[in-house]
């Protein structure tokens, strides 16, 4: 009996602390979202995806949409936390997310996280403009070789 009650002991032990290491873990993964601007970049999708709602849906009054998406923009960064979490897990330590954490908080690291949208817009665009060359270059060289 003293055995049972041992091992069902450690075994609630464990999962509490596994839990609190879960917990833990999902709440540095928000915290590094909203350092790195990553939560604001996802509240103006929540704000989008409510527009298109609204232009669907037109017949909804405007209390209600404005209530949904209050309520939205609320949970669904804790909803994100917890699915990302499994994610940046595989990758990267709590301790890593830590130090992630504090360059943001950085005056460098909230300057990046302010010119990162900017940053990727361009860089999307200079990626075009090289994946375009090489493509010229590669119909170059299969011309000249007859091709």
């Amino acid at each position: 009996m003293k055995k049972i009650f041992l091992i069902a002991f450690i075994t609630i032990t464990a999962s509490s602390a596994f839990a609190q290491d879960k917990t833990s873990y999902q709440n540095m993964v928000k915290k590094m979202l909203e350092a790195n601007g990553s939560e604001g970049a996802f509240k103006t999708g929540i704000k989008q995806m409510f527009s298109m709602f609204r232009e669907q849906k037109s017949n909804v009054p405007s209390e209600v949409w404005n209530s949904f998406e209050a309520e939205f923009e609320k949970t669904s960064m804790d909803d994100l936390s917890v699915m990302l979490a499994p994610v940046y897990e595989k990758h990267l330590t709590e301790a890593d997310l830590k130090k992630i954490i504090e360059f943001y908080e950085t005056p460098a690291g909230k300057k990046f996280a302010t010119a990162t949208p900017l940053i990727m817009q361009e860089s999307m665009q200079v990626g075009q403009e090289w994946g375009m060359k090489i493509a010229q270059q590669v119909m170059k060289k299969l011309e000249e070789k007859g091709y």
